[in-house]
C-alpha cells in the first residue's frame, strides 16, 4: 500500500457489504399487506404474487436505490396500475416494517466484512459510508466494534471502548437528499470529495449491480460481492 498507485481512498456501502439488513424483507412484507390489504383490488391487474417477489427480484430492481425511486421501480416491475401515485404509500409502509425489524434487531453483520474494514482503516486508508437508504446510520450505530474486535483477538490503535462502527468512518454520505441515486456515480464521487481523494484512488465495495455501475462511472476501483454470514 506504499506505491505510487495505492488506493488513498475506502468507500462501503452498507446493507448488503457490511449488514445483513432485512431491507428485502421489509420491501416484501409491505407489498404482501398492501396487496393483501388496501390494495386487494388492484391485484388481479397485476403480475405480483407472494411467491414470485424473490430476494433476486430486490437485488436486481430495488437494491441500492433512494426509498421512493426503490418502491416505483417494484411496482413497475409487477405492472402495479398507477404506480407512480402509489409509490409514495408503498414506500413509507416498506419504512415503517424496515424500522421496527431494526430496533428488533433483525440483522446481523458480517464479521468477513468487519475484519476486511478494520484492515483497510489500519492500513491508514480513510473509509467512507455511502449507502442510499436513510436507515444506514441505525445499523451502524448498533454494531460494536470493540466487542467484536475482542472476540476476534484484534488489536488496532483507533479502537477505543464503545466504539460503534458508525465512529470508524471519516465520512458518511448515507441517506442523504442526494440529486442523482445510483447507477449515478454521484453519492460516490460526494464521499471521494469529502474523503479528499481523487476518484481515480478510491475504491468502492458493493453488493448491488447498481452500486458497481455507479463506482465504475465515476472513475473508481470496484469490489462487487456479498460477504458470507
Amino acid at each position: 500500500m506504499t506505491t505510487p498507485m495505492a488506493f488513498q481512498g475506502a468507500i462501503f456501502d452498507v446493507d448488503g457489504v457490511l449488514v445483513d439488513s432485512p431491507h428485502g424483507r421489509a420491501w416484501q412484507e409491505s407489498l404482501r399487506e398492501l396487496m393483501e390489504g388496501e390494495w386487494r383490488d388492484m391485484r388481479a391487474q397485476t403480475s405480483y404474487a407472494p411467491e414470485r417477489f424473490t430476494l433476486a427480484v430486490y437485488q436486481q430492481v430495488q437494491a441500492g436505490k433512494p426509498r421512493l425511486a426503490g418502491a416505483l421501480a417494484a411496482l413497475e416491475y409487477f405492472g402495479v396500475p398507477d404506480a407512480d401515485r402509489l409509490a409514495a404509500r408503498y414506500a413509507a409502509a416498506k419504512q415503517e416494517h424496515v424500522v421496527r425489524l431494526i430496533e428488533e434487531g433483525q440483522f446481523t453483520a458480517f464479521p468477513d466484512a468487519l475484519r476486511f474494514i478494520l484492515g483497510v482503516k489500519g492500513a491508514r486508508i480513510p473509509i467512507a459510508a455511502a449507502s442510499s437508504s436513510k436507515n444506514a446510520k441505525l445499523f451502524l450505530r448498533q454494531i460494536r466494534l470493540d466487542t467484536f474486535a475482542a472476540e476476534q483477538r484484534l488489536d488496532y490503535p483507533f479502537l477505543h471502548t464503545g466504539m460503534t462502527l458508525l465512529d470508524l468512518f471519516d465520512a458518511d454520505t448515507s441517506g442523504r437528499d442526494i440529486a442523482r441515486g445510483k447507477p449515478d456515480p454521484l453519492i460516490f464521487l460526494t464521499a471521494a470529495d469529502e474523503l479528499g481523494v481523487t476518484p481515480g484512488r478510491c475504491f468502492v465495495v458493493e453488493d448491488a449491480t447498481s452500486g458497481i455501475q455507479a463506482a465504475k462511472a465515476g472513475g473508481m476501483a470496484a469490489i462487487g460481492g456479498r460477504p458470507s454470514r
